[in-house]
């Protein structure tokens, strides 16, 4: 019935029609980073950090499947003149979106470009694909709300905060913190302080300060008289990571001890020891902390820097833990799996993307390697007093590289360092080099991770196609750690020699040289890799055939859909929209924004604007940009701000052109009842309904202006007299 009250969850599927045209991509990453109950996402650094479409890149309209971006067009529709995305299908056909349905396109991430399907429009495969994914999506929903009320119903440790304590402990950070690292530290703080157990990814840049958010869990954590693991990948980063803690606890009675490699048997076993006893608060150490024998009496925080680095057996040993401790994990660049979860909300996500003051970003430079140019890059650095990591991942050959290197450059002094290394010559190594002894270290991947040389502002690595986006980002970060300007060179062989991934890869590393792109290149990855089931081990699935977006999409609503006791169907699983047709020019014109992706990335957000205030926003930076918005700019903006009026009162459809119009009305709306018959009774000879859902108006509304505002003041009724569930 038109005056049902209104229901919570979800409103049925609406969106503009498409113009479709046989034999005749703008998508967008639709926003799935939404802020959840215990996320602390800022979805703005996300949409402007994600990566540009490009012509011929996959694309998924949610009513006819997966197609390639073909640009925008103008075109002139009933006398109206509006910008349309122009999307390719199968068979060469052709379909026409207009701006003003954004919401039903979104970005296909499910794999490499190439293997992404391309569906045939009005045929039964798309209909097919998205109804199994459905049915997947239920199952999948139904076991994320089980994870939820599993951790709801398990009870965590509450820490209490001693404020002044703590605010001691802040003062000897020796760097102001960013606004990113401070929410973070909030985010984390808040979690321990639940009497839930916190299982929080924080995602920041390498050099960003995610340590700092660690070392404050952990201070928090003794200081409640409980134990802290630290978990790290390397031999290296532990060493680090060891130095660094006890530095910044250094006056505190808080004993520090380390399990790895580089330590003798005999101080392992009595670190060991002391930690069953409660003797020692943190322990930081590699996987040897998941053996067997590992005891603590009472674990209450366990910190796990780049969790993707262990093997299967280590992560089942992790997620055992995970269960009953608090878990805080680092990490610079996720991976497609981690990555998914934490947007799905399986594990609270905090990201960092402020970079420190007077930081500045690593130059790239992707060369086919020439002797000419290591020579000049080592020696430019030598002559300004730094040093340079020369990177050379074949341990069997990486004598002759060195020797090489000696005779290409006999001003500088070189060291060898690897991880094949006996534990004391590496130590030394690594120690004669942070203590600039040497200004030019030779080594393979072993520095990867979380090594911290502010003196190292030059790299070098030799045959980059090898290596993984992730890997050449994190190897990128070990320079430029201070204010001085740090340079990365790829060296590749000539393009023959490469695959076509590893020249992607090596493309977008170097298109991405801004401070923070470690979130934007796990979006490549994301893309380029897969996502891979949320709960399973299958790398393809239906995350592949309809997309990481849409999928994400379907997942939220069917979640929702199930919290408030409904079986979610595939009409459900759409997203809530109103199309509003006044049949006026709705556009951003060529000549106000000339600019194809930066108009694209208006609509974008004015699609995905969630109220009135949003569109302002976006209103002032289109003045302050282009200046004052021509007719059909303002136009758009209107149509904007009564879909979400419409939207949220439950109408379906408004219709209006020269002579009159009608409002079409969903299912659940929030109409007042009494309001819509006084509206009949005060004008019969202009409204009547026409069957249980549609409202229609006769009248003349040949003045474009006249008929917006008699929109506007139609809508605005409705809303200000609506019912309120």
């Amino acid at each position: 019935m038109i005056f049902s009250a209104c229901a919570g969850g979800s409103f049925g599927n609406m969106g503009n029609r498409a113009l479709c045209y046989k034999r005749d991509v703008c998508g967008e990453w639709v926003n799935s980073y939404q802020q959840g109950n215990r996320r602390t996402i800022n979805p703005d650094t996300l949409i402007h950090n994600l990566p540009e479409l490009s012509f011929g890149q996959p694309v998924v309209h949610l009513d006819h499947g997966v197609g390639r971006y073909a640009g925008l067009t103008t075109l002139n529709v009933g006398g109206v003149k509006g910008e349309y995305l122009i999307l390719l299908y199968a068979d060469e056909d052709k379909l026409y979106v207009p701006i003003s349905a954004l919401h039903l396109i979104s970005y296909y991430a499910g794999g490499a470009e190439g293997q992404a399907p391309l569906h045939k429009l009005g045929g039964e495969t798309w209909r097919r694909t998205k109804q199994k994914a459905t049915e997947q999506v239920r199952d999948v929903a139904a076991e994320l709300l089980d994870i939820y009320a599993q951790r709801t119903i398990k009870t965590g440790f509450s820490f209490k905060q001693n404020f002044a304590q703590y605010q001691r402990f802040c003062k000897t950070f020796p760097f102001e913190t960013t606004r990113d690292q401070q929410q973070a530290i909030n985010a984390v703080l808040s979690d321990m302080c639940q009497p839930l157990v916190m299982d929080r990814l924080v995602c920041g840049d390498v050099g960003f300060g995610k340590t700092e958010v660690a070392m404050r869990a952990a201070f928090l954590a003794v200081e409640n008289g409980k134990q802290v693991a630290v978990l790290v990948p390397t031999t290296l980063l532990a060493q680090q990571h060891f130095n660094n803690f006890r530095d910044r606890f250094a006056t505190w009675p808080i004993r520090i001890e380390m399990i790895t490699r580089f330590r003798s048997h005999k101080k392992q076993k009595k670190a060991l020891a002391d930690m069953g006893t409660g003797k020692v608060d943190i322990i930081i150490g590699t996987h040897k902390l998941l053996q067997g024998h590992l005891c603590l009496k009472d674990l209450g925080l366990l910190i796990i820097d780049e969790e993707h680095r262990f093997g299967v057996r280590h992560k089942e040993r992790i997620k055992a833990i995970r269960a009953e401790v608090d878990i805080l994990t680092l990490t610079a660049t996720p991976i497609p799996r981690t990555l998914n979860m934490a947007m799905s909300g399986m594990r609270d996500l905090s990201i960092i993307a402020t970079p420190p003051a007077r930081r500045l970003a690593v130059k790239i430079f992707v060369r086919e390697y020439d002797s000419l140019i290591v020579r000049t890059a080592i020696l430019d650095e030598v002559l300004r007093g730094g040093q340079t990591y020369y990177l050379y991942n074949d341990v069997k050959n990486i004598k002759k590289a060195a020797k090489k290197l000696e005779e290409l450059l006999p001003e500088a002094r070189i060291a060898i360092a690897h991880g094949q290394m006996c534990e004391r010559n590496l130590e030394q190594v690594m120690n004669d080099f942070h203590h600039q002894r040497f200004n030019v270290l030779v080594c393979t991947t072993i520095i990867e991770t979380g090594i911290d040389n502010a003196n190292v502002n030059t790299i070098i690595i030799e045959r980059a196609d090898k290596f993984g986006l992730a890997q050449l980002h994190q190897l990128r970060g070990r320079v430029g750690r201070s204010h001085h300007q740090a340079y990365a060179y790829l060296l590749t062989p000539n393009s023959q020699a490469m695959s076509d991934d590893a020249q992607k890869r090596l493309a977008a590393i170097a298109s991405l040289e801004d401070l923070g792109a470690g979130l934007v290149l796990a979006a490549h990855d994301l893309e380029m890799r897969g996502v891979g089931e949320l709960l399973g081990e299958d790398q393809s699935g239906q995350i592949t055939n309809i997309g990481f977006s849409l999928y994400m999409e379907l997942l939220e609503t069917a979640v929702e859909a199930l919290k408030n006791g409904c079986e979610p169907s595939l009409a459900d699983l759409s997203p809530n929209t109103a199309e509003v047709n006044l049949h006026m020019p709705t556009l951003l014109p060529e000549d106000f924004i000339p600019d194809v992706n930066t108009r694209l990335s208006f609509y974008k957000y004015i699609t995905r604007a969630k109220n009135a205030n949003d569109l302002e926003e976006i209103k002032i930076k289109l003045i302050d940009r282009f200046g004052l918005l021509p007719e059909p700019a303002q136009n758009l903006f209107k149509h904007a701000e009564l879909r979400q009026y419409a939207k949220e009162i439950g109408i379906k459809r408004i219709e209006c052109n020269e002579h009159g119009g009608f409002i079409e009305f969903r299912d659940n709306n929030c109409i007042n009842p009494t309001h819509m018959i006084d509206l009949l009774q005060s004008s019969p000879t202009v409204y009547r309904l026409e069957g249980p859902s549609k409202l229609t108006f006769i009248l003349d509304l040949s003045d474009r202006k006249t008929r917006l505002m008699f929109t506007q003041d139609l809508i605005s009724t409705f809303f200000a007299n609506r019912r309120v569930a």
